[in-house]
């Protein structure tokens, strides 16, 4: 074997019936119509049997990001994103978040390069509940919470827990050792998106050494459990479809 090839067909990437786990360097980029100097890299879609899609956009400076086509969830990973949206007018910098409400008019583009984080999905609409509005926020300034009660498992919830909104991103960090106190099977779905660290997650049967940069789809009923390893904190974005009846379809 010459030295210096790569570990040529091998990966930590795994798809199997009930999970994804999509490596970096496993990530094939492309666009979506409306994109300008961005690139797109779908992590998870419909076309695997999600009921949401997540992507990661990789902005050059000026770079705009092409319309939604349901309600849309953006975290900035680093650099610089402005968001318009009618009167809304925001910049947000790494960490800095928006909701924007189904068919509202938007631009999304890149002050500077830039990467970010986007959730999309259709609404689910609930009679007498009123949709949701446009909102952005800071992550730092929302309040974190000890999961029961581990002050080593911190949580921040991006979105309010209204009923108004059928899904919720959250942050949760955990210190080296921190892990969750059971293994979760229930209907809800998840995209997560390793930020820092790592650590080890249970997918199904099966086990994951996980690092920043590393994306998990979680179908329903998937029994899944994390714990952190390493010697600085695990950090991850992680989504999951919420507040709608179980016989409820998008």
């Amino acid at each position: 074997m010459h030295s210096g090839l790569p570990h040529l067909g091998r990966t930590r990437s795994v798809r199997r019936s009930s999970y994804l786990l999509q490596t970096p360097d496993t990530f094939v980029r492309t666009q979506i119509p409306g994109t300008i100097r961005a690139t797109v890299i779908v992590h998870v879609s419909p076309a695997i049997g999600a009921a949401f899609t997540q992507y990661t956009v990789e902005f050059e400076p000026g770079g705009v990001l092409g319309a939604a086509l349901g309600q849309r969830f953006l975290y900035v990973l680093e650099g610089s994103v402005a968001v318009d949206a009618g009167s809304h007018k925001h910049a947000l910098g790494a960490g800095g978040f928006a909701y924007i409400p189904r068919g509202a008019e938007q631009r999304v583009s890149a002050v500077e390069k830039s990467r970010a984080a986007v959730i999309e999905q259709p609404y689910r609409e609930v009679k007498g509940i009123v949709a949701p509005e446009f909102l952005v926020g800071q992550e730092a300034d929302m309040a974190t919470v000890a999961l029961m009660g581990d002050s080593d498992l911190q949580v921040r919830s991006l979105l309010p827990d209204t009923m108004a909104f059928d899904f919720a991103v959250n942050t949760m960090t955990y210190q080296p050792g921190a892990g969750l106190s059971m293994v979760e099977i229930h209907m809800m779905e998840h995209g997560l998106l390793m930020l820092e660290g790592g650590g080890i997650y249970r997918l199904d049967d099966d086990w994951h050494p996980v690092t920043a940069g590393d994306f998990i789809w979680m179908a329903p009923y998937c029994p899944q459990w994390f714990g952190a390893i390493g010697k600085k904190p695990a950090k991850y974005l992680i989504y999951k479809d919420w507040n709608r009846h179980p016989l409820r379809q998008a």
